[in-house]
């Protein structure tokens, strides 16, 4: 049996993938058969699956609307900010088979009236297994354009304050060769 928390992630996470869902208001149990179908390996009871829509309607999380008899789901932005915390909390950078032999640097200017939002930031940078050159300069050797455009619209920062950097060349690449074990 499913835990309340996974079916609310996962019904949240469908939501940031299909945007705004258009279905027909004929049964209430027509999420509960879109769930199982696209996540097949999960065991949702229909009554919990009712009642987590209900409770996530209830505490503005996501905003049923009816036109032309159908009904219209989407995420509210407190849903939308929910959903992006599970997609934060479960940002990975997957290491390919094949490095490309680029080195991808992350650079950042973030004020001190942010601070507590940078050292967030650098917490991030080290559980992605990012390697600190400077105190805000970090460095990853495989693609992670899509996690850091995450992590910046995440953060509400700006493309001043964050750069994301591509290079071919750096200095001491055997230290951060045998760093990343490429």
């Amino acid at each position: 049996m499913a835990r309340k928390g996974e079916i609310i992630k996962d019904i949240l996470s469908w939501l940031v993938v299909g945007g705004m869902v258009a279905i027909a208001a004929t049964s209430p149990y027509f999420l509960y058969n879109i769930l199982q179908s696209f996540y097949k390996r999960k065991q949702y009871n229909k009554q919990s699956v009712a009642n987590t829509f209900y409770r996530l309607r209830k505490e503005g999380l996501i905003v049923f609307r009816e036109r032309n008899n159908q009904l219209y789901i989407s995420l509210s932005e407190g849903g939308k900010t929910k959903a992006g915390k599970f997609q934060i909390n479960s940002l990975n950078i997957q290491r390919p088979k094949k490095w490309d032999g680029k080195w991808r640097i992350i650079i950042f200017d973030i004020s001190d009236r942010h601070k507590v939002k940078r050292e967030a930031l650098r917490g991030f940078l080290k559980r992605l297994q990012f390697y600190k050159l400077q105190e805000s300069v970090w460095i990853h050797p495989f693609d992670c354009r899509a996690e850091t455009e995450l992590l910046k619209d995440f953060f509400g920062f700006t493309s001043k304050e964050i750069q994301l950097i591509v290079a071919e060349q750096i200095e001491n690449p055997d230290f951060l060769r045998t760093k990343f074990k490429i």
